[in-house]
């Protein structure tokens, strides 16, 4: 992991997190990007922006809240989760899932690539969820020393993604990972436990995490 890149402090940042304009979606940059706190996020045709925002929405693997109607949708063996075997699949999904309140996507074909090619290399990993073989549901993320940051997740049916997250949670535990970031505040990662913590903290905690050797590789559903 390169760190060649400095990006400015955020902790200097407005609120809403803007932290940079420009560079590159490259491995480098990327991998710098977020083991400084940072996140790219941008619409199709903008400049590529750089973000940190203040508060920041965390879940603490051990805050985990299961609902009873979660327990037995995974209870029910409806669906199969899976690790790294359809990344590209995953990402290409959320990419063209509709989302409330929002046009078009802003995961790119550029965007794509860069995180096609952070999975290549053993960084980025996809949990998904399969229901009579066909891939229903999943999410992606980057991992960095103990530290998962998640970076979107598609449906096509209910309770798919929810399921790819509850493996999620459950893997984390299993390696006692840090923390789960998922960047901005949303009333369904509350109920899920997650919550929002000042920039500064967050900050702290992804400093200390990324002295810890980095999880890379194909990850295996096996705890």
């Amino acid at each position: 992991m390169s760190l060649e890149v400095i990006f400015p402090d955020p902790n200097e940042a407005e609120d809403d997190g803007l932290v940079a304009i420009g560079g590159e979606l490259t491995t480098d940059y990327l991998l710098a990007a977020y083991a400084q706190g940072v996140f790219p996020w941008f619409n199709k045709g903008e400049p590529i922006l750089w973000w940190s925002p203040n508060p920041r929405m965390v879940l603490f693997p051990n805050e985990f809240k299961c609902s009873a109607s979660l327990k037995q949708t995974i209870k029910s063996n409806k669906f199969e989760v899976k690790t790294d075997t359809s990344f590209k699949e995953v990402i290409e999904n959320c990419a063209v899932v509709k989302r409330f309140g929002q046009k078009g996507t802003w995961i790119t074909s550029n965007m794509r690539d860069a995180y096609i090619e952070l999975h290549r290399i053993g960084f980025a990993h996809s949990f998904e969820t399969y229901q009579n073989g066909k891939l229903v549901g999943g999410l992606y993320g980057v991992s960095l020393g103990k530290a998962f940051f998640g970076e979107s997740m598609f449906y096509k049916v209910t309770d798919a993604s929810k399921a790819a997250f509850y493996h999620l949670v459950q893997v984390m535990k299993h390696w006692n990972f840090d923390f789960i970031d998922a960047q901005q505040s949303t009333n369904h990662l509350k109920s899920l436990g997650a919550k929002e913590i000042e920039r500064e903290s967050f900050l702290k905690l992804v400093k200390e995490t990324i002295q810890i050797p980095t999880k890379k590789g194909k990850w295996e559903l096996k705890f």
